[in-house]
C-alpha cells in the first residue's frame, strides 16, 4: 500500500513558500505583521504558480487557477462571508455591540470581575463573530479596572482576549469557523457540537482559574452603563438558531433583517442607513473574499503540480491511523498559522491540505473542521505577533504583548483539552467497535 501512496513534487510549492517569505520578511524589516497586505503577497504567490510548470501552456494553467477560484466551497464561503459582513456591520451601527458590553457589565458582580470580563467576551464573540471588534470594544474597559483595582493591565487583557477566542472559534458568522467547515465541507451544526466539547471545559477551567487568582478584587460598576435589551435580541436570536442547527443562510439574513427592523424602530438609522450598512458590510468582507479565492487558484496550481501531494506524503508517511491523521492536521495548522499570525488565512490555505489527510484517513469532515479551528486558536495564543495580542496591545498602549501573555490561560488550556480530545475520543471509538 505504501508504494501506492503520491510522493508528489516538492517544487510545486514554491508559490506558498513565496507568500510566506514575502508575507514574512516585510512583517520582520518593518516590525509590523499587518504591513504587508495577505492580498498582494498572494498576489506574488499566484505569479510565481501560473508561471511555473512549462509544459504546460500558459492559457491552461490560467484556466486551472480560475476553476480552483470558482471552486464551489469557495464560492459558498464567498456568500456566507458576504451575508456575515451585512449582519456585523448592521448589528453594529444600530447600537448591538455597545448594548451587549454594557448589558453584562450592569449584571457583573464585582467581586468576580476578571471572570465576569472572560464570559462577556464569549458571548459578544460568539454573537459578533470576531475576535479582534470584541477586544476592541471590551480592552478599554479591562484596562480601567486594572488602573481603579491596582491589578495587573494584562490579567484583564488576557481574560478579554481568551474571550474573544472561544466565540470566535465557536460563533456561526466568524470567518475561521465559516472556513474550517467549508474546507472540510462540514455542517456548521455540526461544526459547532463537535467544538463546544473542547471550548465549553477549556473555558469552565479558565474561569475557575480567573476566579482563584483574583479573589479579593472588587469595583463598584453599578449605574455607569446604559443598554437596551431589544438591540441585543439579534445576537440571541443567531446564538439560539446556532444550537438549533437552523441553516447558516438563513440564520445569517433573518439576523440581518432582524437588525434592520430594531434599527429603523429605534431611530438608530432609516431604511436607507439600513441599505447603506448592509452594503458596507458587503465591502468589509472584500479584502476576506479576495484572499480566498486567490488562495483557491494557488492552491490548485499546487495541487496540479504535485505540491499537496508531497505535503500530504510528507505528513502522513509515519502516520497509521485516524488518530495520529488528526495530529498531523493539528501540526500542519500550528506551522501555517505560525507563518501567518492569522488563523482564517492559515486554515484557508490549510483547509484543503487537511480535507486530503482527512478523506485518506476516514476523519469525520467536523472533527477535521473543529482541530482546524481550535488548533489555529491555541496558535494566536502562543504567538506574541498575533491580531488578537497585538489590537489588546494597541488600545492598552501601556504593556508588552509578553506581558499579556503570561495572564492568556485560555488558548494554552484550549490547545491541552484539544489534544485530550483527539487521544480520548478514539479510545471511545475503538471501545464501542
Amino acid at each position: 500500500m505504501e508504494q501506492n501512496i503520491k510522493k508528489g513534487n516538492p517544487f510545486a510549492l514554491i508559490p506558498l513558500l513565496t507568500f510566506l517569505v514575502s508575507y514574512l520578511a516585510v512583517s520582520i524589516i518593518t516590525g509590523d505583521f499587518y504591513k504587508m497586505p495577505a492580498t498582494v503577497a498572494f498576489l506574488l504567490a499566484s505569479i510565481v504558480a501560473i508561471s511555473m510548470n512549462t509544459k504546460v501552456s500558459v492559457i491552461e494553467k490560467i484556466n486551472i487557477y480560475a476553476k480552483g477560484m470558482g471552486h464551489p466551497d469557495i464560492m459558498m464561503m464567498t456568500l456566507i462571508f458576504l451575508l456575515a459582513g451585512a449582519f456585523g456591520k448592521v448589528s453594529n451601527t444600530m447600537g448591538a455591540i455597545d448594548s451587549t458590553v454594557n448589558l453584562g457589565l450592569t449584571f457583573l458582580p464585582s467581586n468576580i470581575l476578571i471572570a465576569g470580563l472572560f464570559v462577556i467576551s464569549c458571548f459578544i464573540s460568539i454573537s459578533v463573530g470576531t475576535s479582534v471588534g470584541t477586544i476592541v470594544a471590551i480592552a478599554p474597559i479591562a484596562v480601567n479596572i486594572a488602573e481603579k483595582t491596582g491589578m495587573p493591565v494584562g490579567i484583564g487583557l488576557g481574560a478579554v482576549i481568551g474571550g474573544s477566542m472561544f466565540g470566535d472559534n465557536l460563533s456561526m458568522i466568524s470567518d475561521t469557523t465559516i472556513a474550517a467547515a467549508r474546507t472540510q465541507g462540514a455542517e456548521m451544526k455540526d461544526k459547532f457540537r463537535a467544538n463546544i466539547r473542547i471550548a465549553l471545559p477549556a473555558a469552565l477551567i479558565t474561569i475557575a482559574i480567573y476566579l482563584i487568582t483574583t479573589s479579593g478584587i472588587s469595583l463598584d460598576l453599578s449605574g455607569t452603563y446604559e443598554y437596551s435589551f431589544i438591540k441585543v435580541v439579534p445576537y440571541i436570536v443567531v446564538l439560539i438558531a446556532a444550537l438549533v442547527g437552523l441553516n447558516v443562510f438563513i440564520v445569517l439574513i433573518v439576523g440581518t433583517l432582524l437588525s434592520g427592523v430594531i434599527g429603523i424602530y429605534l431611530g438608530s438609522f432609516d431604511i436607507w442607513g439600513f441599505i447603506a450598512a448592509t452594503s458596507d458590510g458587503f465591502l468589509s468582507m472584500a479584502d476576506t473574499i479576495i484572499l480566498c479565492l486567490m488562495i483557491g487558484g494557488v492552491v490548485a496550481l499546487t495541487h496540479f503540480n504535485g505540491g499537496i501531494d508531497y505535503v500530504i506524503y510528507a505528513i502522513t508517511k509515519r502516520i497509521k491511523n485516524e488518530r495520529g491523521g488528526e495530529l498531523g492536521i493539528a501540526l500542519l495548522i500550528i506551522f501555517i498559522d505560525m507563518c501567518t499570525a492569522n488563523n482564517t488565512i492559515a486554515i484557508i490555505i490549510g483547509g484543503p491540505i487537511a480535507k486530503e489527510i482527512s478523506t485518506k484517513y476516514k476523519i469525520e469532515p467536523k472533527r477535521a473542521a473543529s482541530i482546524l479551528d481550535t488548533f489555529s486558536c491555541f496558535t494566536q495564543g502562543l504567538i506574541p505577533y498575533g491580531a488578537q495580542i497585538l489590537v489588546a496591545v494597541g488600545v492598552a498602549e501601556v504593556i508588552t504583548p509578553l506581558g499579556i501573555m503570561q495572564y492568556l490561560y485560555y488558548p494554552f488550556i484550549l490547545g491541552i483539552c484539544a489534544v485530550a480530545y483527539i487521544f480520548l475520543m478514539k479510545r471511545e471509538k475503538v471501545v464501542s467497535q
